[in-house]
């Protein structure tokens, strides 16, 4: 794995203008580190411009100071330096992904373990619980401190992609940076409160008709839940709400690998799998189907199809895996 850490802050020290940007459809981790990263480097006397293709879903909108985000792309030639944060591919970044590319030096903070290399400087850690964790570190090496905003915005990001200090992936580290973000005056009772008690009753109808799809194979140990655009359509409710569902099948005892298979547009298929312990390397099958992820969580898109080819596509891949 790439590890140019020292000579990003040797960039980022020099560097007037930064340009940050993070993956389409980002998530809490995603938005909290690109937030953080650009009040940390504000704070320390530089001008960032914050790029998202998507709008800030309605459930990361507590996050301070994310209507910052501007999704126009500036002059590409103004920037002294551009950084992507928590995006495993190029192409992650979304429609401009090329046009980002063109600013020197190009630097990624990642901690995807199935990371593909691109741009100039690359510091990827996949033993790290999330890119707001490397973030927080990145704010140590330069020395920057870190604002009442930027903590609120890591700690966010470290309990939404730690599952709430539940996954591997979590480490002392992780909780000492915690920690310290703590002790800048986050309210973890607040942050969860908005990550995990902030939603709709039409979600609360959503859960329950996509929990009725359930389907389990190989001895429980496979569970398949579906959504499709007829239900969002039924319930008034969008793929966001739909984000954490996956949770509900991975959480039954006797079940190793969780699927969760959702129609997001017309002929387009979105799959995110879960999987627990070392044996079963989600990762691989998404790789199989063109996306990625790490080993216990992992996800892949599929155009022109319906979700019972897909459901016969992952049986087939995932079985096996399961009934040895």
């Amino acid at each position: 794995m790439a590890h140019h850490r020292e000579e990003i802050v040797r960039v980022l020290k020099a560097a007037q203008n930064v340009l940050l940007i993070t993956h389409v459809h980002p998530d809490g981790d995603a938005l909290g580190s690109q937030i953080a990263m650009a009040n940390i480097l504000e704070a320390a006397g530089k001008n960032v411009f914050m790029y998202g293709e998507d709008p800030v879903s309605h459930l990361y909108d507590f996050l301070p100071l994310c209507d910052k985000i501007e999704n126009m792309l500036p002059d590409l030639r103004g920037f002294d330096c551009a950084i992507a944060l928590d995006c495993g591919d190029s192409f992650r970044m979304g429609h401009a992904k090329d046009d980002f590319l063109t600013v020197h030096p190009f630097l990624v903070v990642d901690h995807h373990a199935g990371h593909k290399d691109f741009g100039d400087l690359r510091w990827v850690a996949p033993g790290m619980s999330s890119t707001g964790e490397m973030v927080f570190e990145l704010a140590a090496d330069l020395g920057y401190d870190i604002p009442y905003e930027a903590a609120y915005c890591l700690y966010a990001a470290i309990v939404s992609d730690t599952g709430s200090f539940k996954y591997s992936s979590t480490t002392a580290d992780t909780f000492r940076i915690a920690g310290e973000l703590v002790a800048k005056g986050v309210k973890p009772a607040s942050v969860a409160g908005k990550l995990f008690d902030n939603f709709s009753v039409n979600r609360l109808h959503l859960m329950r008709l996509v929990l009725d799809s359930l389907e389990l194979y190989a001895d429980e140990r496979l569970a398949i839940i579906w959504a499709s655009r007829e239900m969002f359509r039924q319930t008034s409710t969008t793929q966001a709400d739909a984000e954490s569902f996956i949770n509900y099948p991975r959480s039954v005892q006797s079940v190793k690998v969780a699927a969760f298979i959702k129609e997001t547009e017309k002929g387009m298929i979105a799959v995110s799998m879960r999987s627990k312990g070392t044996n079963y390397d989600v990762a691989q099958i998404a790789a199989f189907f063109g996306g990625g992820g790490h080993r216990n969580a992992a996800g892949f898109k599929l155009p022109d199809t319906d979700i019972d080819k897909v459901r016969e596509l992952l049986l087939g891949k995932v079985l096996p895996m399961v009934q040895n």
